[in-house]
């Protein structure tokens, strides 16, 4: 009996170490889905998305050219406070005439906050008078996930050799206040004002700001 009772417990001890095992071996493969793979100083990572028009955007496609990857959601008071005050537009004009991509990529999946289709987003489009170059749909949130974006906004810089040069926040003023744009530190403004001018980008990552990305 004592030796039936010693296999049978030995038989659970390794049936618990099996199931820990299972365990940790799902929770790596749920950190390989959303792997981060964009590195300051390092290629960026290559994606193809389509646009609120249909039009196919990758990231190869703009190669020799400086694009800066704006993560948005249209229901977020964050990204909101650029928008109504205007200084999110202001920023995508002024650089896109200087011939840089402005791509606004939406990682919100679908039934959730910021993700629109069809209409109501050509209407939310229109309403916030955007000069990016493109707005991008990223509904199943890899594209997201392999930038580690993890606020609206988030920025992301990538250079004419496609090398990730800046990420973070927009600015220094981390608020909702259409007034706090004024006088705030453009993070991104000041990366690309030195890097067209082929001089070192002081600061290259800075903690972004916002409200989670709603994958």
């Amino acid at each position: 009996m004592k030796k039936l009772l010693g296999i049978a417990a030995l038989a659970a001890m390794f049936s618990l170490v099996f199931a820990v095992f299972a365990s940790s071996q799902g929770s790596e493969d749920e950190k390989v889905e959303v792997t981060i793979t964009a590195k300051i100083g390092q290629p960026a990572p290559n994606f193809k998305l389509r646009s609120a028009i249909g039009k196919e955007h990758s990231l190869s496609g703009y190669k020799g050219q400086w694009v800066v990857l704006e993560w948005i959601n249209l229901q977020c008071p964050f990204v909101l406070k650029h928008y109504n005050s205007k200084n999110m537009q202001t920023l995508q004009q002024t650089y896109s005439k200087k011939k840089v991509v402005w791509l606004s990529i939406c990682s919100s999946a679908p039934g959730k906050q910021g993700n629109f289709s069809g209409d109501e987003l050509t209407a939310k489009i229109k309403e916030i008078s955007t000069n990016s170059t493109a707005y991008l749909i990223d509904g199943d949130g890899k594209v997201g996930h392999s930038y580690g974006a993890k606020t609206t906004p988030h920025m992301f810089i990538i250079n004419p050799k496609g090398v990730l040069v800046y990420a973070g926040a927009i600015d220094d003023m981390p608020s909702v206040k259409l007034e706090d744009v004024k006088g705030a530190t453009n993070f991104v403004a000041a990366a690309l004002d030195a890097g067209l001018a082929q001089k070192v980008i002081k600061v290259s990552s800075t903690v972004s700001y916002g409200c989670s990305v709603k994958y």
